[in-house]
This record gives structure tokens, C-alpha cells and sequence, in this order.
């Protein structure tokens, strides 16, 4: 029996060589299971055919994960769509509506092609007017941004470079003295963030991947964090504050480093590891990755910190059971510590950073693998902590900022997401820990790593080959 229409928000799934009673053969990858149980009504490409296109967001049954994931489970034999809840793992029902979500939003990005925003625009939000252009050019791998007393500002590369930016222009050297950095793979030169009282103690902190050689002879990394100071264009005076054992080190290169750091108004600096790949190391509290930690400017463990009396557990740690958080910023308005991690499929989160708790990756996640197999179904599970928001299809979000400008003032205190695969600046305003308003600024003008509130009352966007600033249009 074939459908003809769109039955609450999935139609009939039946292939034409299937009928009821009959169990497909089903690999687990969730494009495979569509075109095995779906396209034969709904198009190969999910653009409709006897049934509804599942690309326009337009559902009788309600379009929320639930009401989706339910549809597919238990069908509506009566009307000759089998449940398919006996045949597809729970798990794999999650799947598909990640995947149905990841295709519409394809779709969406295809026809905007077309009207791919130039260089430079004027655009209008919901709140005010803005004008981008180009502050900084000619650069490579920008990852992030700090302002300095007196109009200077440092910009790092993650290929291990910090420069100087000045009057608009940006220094024809590096700085000298870097460490030694590992850039392959994800690892690279990550955050640079000056102290607080940068003016008084000129202090800057570093994040970067630390290259070591094990006792086998093989070459691993891990996240370490430095300060030095700044003096004739030099990193000097530096000292470490953190650096994991070497039997905690990765392989060299590799993936999910982390890497951003941030202090709160009491001084404390937080800073975040990847779980590198190791996805059942961010649930293990006797080691660096998957971790928020947090310590003392001057790399001292704080007497508060969560895990400070248990033999078995890092003393540094402030949260754990987190993917790659790339992206950590104190909200001014309410002290509250955020961060921003990527899923793996689906499932990229913006949470609150809270003492002790546990985030739940690889637990629990909204996303799948990569492959389109299923991780779990399991989202939720008591102990362990709920994202603010997250996002399905995956934006990938690095960087993150609170706009502290006056330029903008409707901006004010709300959180912005710089998005590397979903090539977008997100603005998110939160009242009471809760996300109240989330608006994409622009999109489709390049990954972007990094949002920084500026002195000026800009914001300024790292780009690939650029650094752009936003400024009121009004």
C-alpha cells in the first residue's frame, strides 16, 4: 500500500517490495534506512513524490522531535503506515529525525547560495541595523581577538602565530619567544586572553597544544596553558599553570582540544579540554579531557573547587562530561560562567557551566555519528545536566562572546555564537538561566571562528582570511 499524503508529520514509510509483517534488512546508517523504508514515497532526495516533501516544514502532526520520532515509531496502520518502533531501534528513530532536519536544512542553504551576501552589507535584525565590513585582512586562520589598554590588540593564528593589530593594521611580524606548538589536525594556537587587571600586571594567558613525546617514543599532545607578558615584541616571562601528565597526552594532531579560556569576576580563570577523541575520558574525572577546569590567575588550585578532596579526581576540574567546548564567556550582567561545544552529528549545546555537574557526553547527546549511526536515544538522564539550547541540524560553534558595547544597545548582555559548518553569527538572549530569544545575524559569508565585543562598541567576526566588524547602520 502506497500513501498518497503526508499522515502527521511523516507519511507512509512502506517501499513498494515491503508489506506488513515483513522486517527490512537495515545497516544502521541512517541515509541507507531512508532509502530503504522512505524515498520510494517521499523522494530520493526527500523533495515528495507520492507523499509530501519532508523539506518544507510543514507537518500535520507537529514538526517537534516527539511528535516526529513518534510517528515514525508507531505509524498509522489503519490508514497503511506501519510502526516501525518493532523494526528500528529507538535509537535509530533518533537518528532519522536528526537526519530529516540536517536534509531540510541543506535544502535551505542550497537556495540561499544564490543570494550570497557580498563582502560587505547592511543588513537589518530584529532589534537593530548593522553594517559589516572588512577591519583586518590578508590573514590565515584567525582564532581569536583581545583588546589591550591604549588601542593596541593581539590576534592569534592557529597556525601557532600571535600578531600585533594597531591603528587598524596589523603588525608585518609575529611576535617572538611562541612555544612550540602542534598544528595538525585540529590542534593549533587557540585562545589568547589578557588578565583582568591586564593594566596593572600586563599579564596574557595561552592556550595551546602542547607536543610532547611519550615513553614510547611517539609524539602526543594535550591542551596547556601558559601566561607571559609582552615586551618588545616578545612573549616573555612565561609560566605554565596547567599541563596535563604525559600518560594523559594524546596522539600528536587529532581532534577536540578545546582550548578557550575566561575569567570571572572574582578572578578565577576557567579553561576547557577536549575530550580528544576519547569520548568515555570526558565521564572520567581522573583525567584532563572533556573538562571545564578552573583555576587561580597564577595557576593555583582553588580551595572550593569540586573535586579538590577526592584522591581519584583532578583537582582542577569545574564540570566534566563535556565533547569540545569551544567557546567559554562569563555573562557581565549575571557572573553566570557559559560555554558552547560541538556535538558529534546533531547536537551542538550552549550551557551553563555550573560547579561540579556533569554534562553527560557520551551519555547522552542529541546527536549521532558521523557515519549516520545512531549514538543512543538517551537524552536526558538524571544527574547529569540539560543544554540551554542545542542545535539540529550541527552548527558547529566556536567561539563565544557577551556584547558589553554601548553602540548596541538592545545587544546588551545577550550572548553571540560564532558557527563554523553553519557559516553563521547566532544572537541568544538568556533571562532567568533560560534562552528566551535566539536569531541568526547573518550567515554564508565563511566559517567563523571567533565574536569579540570590542572597546569601541563593535563586534568584531573572525573569518577565515579576515577579521570583519559590525557597526549600527541606523
Amino acid at each position: 500500500m502506497r500513501p498518497t499524503r503526508l499522515l502527521l508529520g511523516v507519511a507512509i514509510f512502506t517501499p513498494v517490495a515491503l508489506t506488513f509483517g515483513q522486517t527490512p534488512r537495515l545497516t544502521g546508517r541512517v541515509n541507507e534506512t531512508y532509502t530503504q523504508l522512505c524515498a520510494n514515497c517521499h523522494g530520493k532526495n526527500l523533495e515528495g513524490g507520492q507523499a509530501q516533501s519532508l523539506l518544507d516544514d510543514i507537518w500535520l502532526g507537529g514538526g517537534d522531535d516527539e511528535s516526529l520520532a513518534k510517528s515514525i515509531r508507531n505509524g498509522y496502520p489503519d490508514k497503511g503506515m506501519p510502526a516501525w518502533g518493532a523494526a528500528i531501534p529507538e535509537k535509530e528513530i533518533r537518528a532519522m529525525v536528526i537526519y530529516l532536519r540536517e536534509q531540510r536544512d541543506l535544502n535551505r542553504r542550497a537556495k540561499a547560495d544564490a543570494v550570497k551576501p557580498p563582502a560587505s552589507f547592511t543588513a537589518k535584525t530584529q532589534l537593530h541595523t548593522f553594517k559589516l565590513d572588512t577591519w583586518i585582512d590578508a590573514v590565515k586562520e584567525p582564532y581569536s581577538l583581545a583588546f589591550l589598554p591604549g588601542g593596541r590588540a593581539l590576534m592569534t593564528e592557529k597556525t601557532g602565530k600571535v600578531f600585533v593589530i594597531e591603528n587598524g593594521k596589523i603588525a608585518a611580524e609575529p611576535l617572538k619567544g611562541m612555544p612550540e606548538i602542534d598544528t595538525a589536525g585540529q590542534a593549533g594556537l587557540y585562545d589568547i586572553v589578557p588578565h583582568p587587571r591586564f593594566a596593572q600586571n600586563d599579564w596574557l594567558y595561552l592556550a595551546y597544544s602542547d607536543p610532547q613525546t611519550n615513553a614510547e617514543g611517539a609524539k602526543v599532545s594535550l591542551t596547556r596553558i601558559i601566561r607571559a607578558k609582552l615586551r618588545d615584541g616578545a612573549l616573555v616571562d612565561q609560566q605554565t599553570l596547567f599541563q596535563g601528565k604525559l600518560e594523559h597526552y594524546i596522539k600528536a594532531g587529532g581532534v577536540h582540544f578545546g582550548g578557550r579560556i575566561a575569567f570571572d569576576r572574582e578572578g578565577y580563570l576557567y579553561f576547557t579540554i577536549g575530550e580528544r577523541g576519547q569520548r568515555d575520558h570526558a565521564q572520567d574525572t581522573g583525567r584532563p579531557n572533556g573538562k571545564v577546569h578552573r583555576i587561580h590567575d597564577d595557576g593555583r588550585i582553588p580551595k572550593d573547587n569540586p573535586f579538590v578532596n577526592d584522591p581519584k579526581a583532578l583537582p582542577t576540574i569545574w564540570s566534566y562530561g563535556h565533547r569540545n567546548p569551544q567557546g567559554l564567556a562569563m555573562n557581565p550582567a549575571t557572573g553566570q560562567m557559559f560555554a558552547v561545544e560541538h556535538g558529534p552529528r546533531g547536537g551542538d549545546e550552549f550551557n551553563l557551566i555550573t560547579k561540579g555537574k556533569n554534562y553527560g557526553w557520551p551519555v547522552i547527546t542529541y546527536g549521532m555519528e558521523y557515519d549516520g549511526r545512531a549514538i543512543t536515544d538517551i537524552t536526558h538522564r538524571e544527574g547529569m545536566e540539560q543544554p540551554l539550547t542545542y542545535w539540529v541540524p550541527s552548527i558547529a560553534p566556536c567561539g563565544l562572546n557577551f556584547y558589553t558595547g554601548s553602540a548596541f544597545p538592545k545587544w546588551q548582555n545577550h550572548a553571540f555564537v560564532a558557527s563554523l559548518a553553519g557559516q553563521q553569527l547566532v544572537r541568544l538572549e538568556i533571562k532567568d538561566s533560560k534562552v528566551v530569544a535566539q536569531e541568526t545575524i547573518f550567515r554564508d559569508i565563511g566559517r567563523i571562528r571567533h565574536v569579540v565585543s570590542g572597546p569601541d562598541g563593535a563586534l568584531y567576526v573572525m573569518l577565515p582570511a579576515r577579521i570583519a566588524r559590525l557597526t549600527p547602520a541606523e
